[in-house]
């Protein structure tokens, strides 16, 4: 069995060509893309969360950390999204670099990543929903607006926030991508709000200590807030919808990583500065801060501006994992039915409204829980093998065209699978057992289904 079958990266970018999405991004959309999925849940909940639990002001260190690990990889996918423009990314570049089976599992990773990731964003944006209604005097009742396991019935405001942007997605990527620009500014605006109302107020007694839990916890918080940085990897599933992929994926990728990790520990620094870190473990730590200094108005704006930000990064999310799909099963990996392209909107809407509904659903009957760290631990693996993939490449085919090289990628790609692979070793023991128990499925999938329906496969056969 040659489950180390590699495609060929001609062959990848003619079958994209053939049964290919409609190209209406530019350099601006694909920044905003990553900005969109980056600055959302990780800056409005898991700065204070993080803080609190893991790193104290710390927190400052941890987001260096996980921004130092995201540059060494983002370099990596920069090079290959060059490369290879094609929907996928880490997946279809590790079926050109590393072979078949090695693509499965990544892909199989990824969509769990983006599947898990997505309904724990929108159970997110149904609380901030439900607490800026009730803000406002409109109190839903908790029997919609909880899963079974919390005392309700269904997380119905979650629910159909997951099928509104499934409907949205499947009208087509531009106009989801002016949505996009939209709300990223309102987040923006919002997260400079906060800095200009609360910076002033800072006080620095408020950083000691600096690492209460020590340097283990600053590494803990940062295995954490990883979750916060994976819109990158959403920037590199559109490659086929980009206009001129060569030049834009790589400021795309390289350019939302920059602005993000410095909106990242500016805000990180006033949060722990403004309210001690012990008080962070909430909801809404960024709102909650600048009521306890007196802004409750500025605390609304804020409030205002996060359900902004969860929506683009729920956006991006859902793009993200149905683009994963739809690669995967133009390879014949999993069934080709579901990559169909919508004759007059240019999207692949079978996947897109299957994936939105199951969204939906996990959202609306499931308590997320730690499960969400699963997210993280998929993202790290799809980098380390991005990483191994952009080595192997510069190795076994030096002659490819390289729009964009990664400097000093003898360094740069062992560096990137040291710290993905550092933070990984941080998480939680259910995380990896739960990582194992998902890709044991997945290679059960693989043998059963994948290797003899993929379109490699089929050509040998008919050779």
């Amino acid at each position: 069995m040659n489950i180390l079958r590699t495609k060929k990266i001609d062959d990848l970018i003619s079958s994209a060509e053939r049964k290919g999405l409609k190209k209406t991004l530019g350099a601006s959309d694909m920044v905003m893309l990553g900005v969109g999925c980056i600055i959302g849940t990780g800056i409005f909940v898991l700065t204070g969360v993080a803080a609190a639990k893991y790193a104290g002001p710390g927190i400052m260190l941890s987001f260096v950390l996980s921004g130092l690990a995201c540059a060494f990889a983002a370099l990596a996918y920069a090079e290959l999204a060059s490369m290879v423009p094609v929907a996928g990314s880490a997946y279809t570049y590790s079926y050109a670099a590393l072979g078949e089976i090695i693509a499965w599992i990544v892909g199989w990773n990824l969509i769990l990543e983006y599947s898990v990731g997505s309904s724990a964003v929108a159970a997110g944006w149904s609380g901030y929903m439900v607490g800026l209604l009730k803000s406002a005097g409109i109190e839903l009742p908790k029997a919609y607006t909880a899963v079974p396991a919390d005392g309700g019935i269904v997380n119905l405001p979650a629910m159909l926030i997951a099928l509104f942007l499934s409907v949205l997605l499947v009208r087509g990527t531009k106009e989801s991508a002016t949505l996009n620009k939209i709300l990223v500014f309102i987040k923006l605006a919002a997260v400079f709000i906060f800095l200009v109302l609360a910076g002033p107020k800072v006080n620095p007694a408020n950083w000691t200590p600096f690492m209460p839990y020590g340097f283990s916890g600053v590494a803990g918080g940062a295995a954490i807030i990883f979750f916060a940085y994976i819109g990158f990897d959403a920037v590199a599933t559109a490659a086929e919808e980009c206009r001129n992929p060569n030049r834009d994926l790589p400021i795309g990728i390289i350019g939302s990583l920059v602005v993000c990790t410095i909106l990242y520990i500016a805000v990180a620094a006033v949060l722990t500065g403004v309210v001690p870190y012990t008080e962070l473990n909430n909801a809404e730590p960024v709102a909650y801060a600048l009521r306890a200094i007196g802004y409750n108005l500025g605390s609304a704006l804020v409030g205002t501006g996060a359900i902004a930000g969860i929506t683009t990064v729920l956006l991006v999310l859902m793009y993200g994992q149905t683009r994963v799909f739809f690669a995967m099963s133009r390879d014949g990996l999993i069934p080709a039915g579901i990559c169909k392209v919508h004759p007059k909107y240019g999207t692949p809407h079978v996947i897109t409204i299957l994936a939105g509904v199951a969204v939906a659903l996990i959202a609306g009957f499931t308590p997320i829980g730690i499960i969400a760290e699963l997210t993280n631990i998929g993202t790290l693996f799809a980098f380390v093998v991005a990483a191994i993939g952009v080595f192997v490449l510069r190795k076994t085919r030096p002659d490819l065209h390289r729009p964009f090289r990664c400097p000093a990628v003898s360094i740069v790609a062992p560096l990137a699978v040291l710290s993905c692979g550092y933070l990984m070793y941080n998480l939680p023991g259910e995380t990896w057992l739960r990582f194992f128990i998902w890709s044991a499925i997945g290679f059960a999938v693989y043998f059963l289904y994948s290797y003899r329906n993929s379109e490699l496969n089929k050509q040998k056969t008919a050779n």
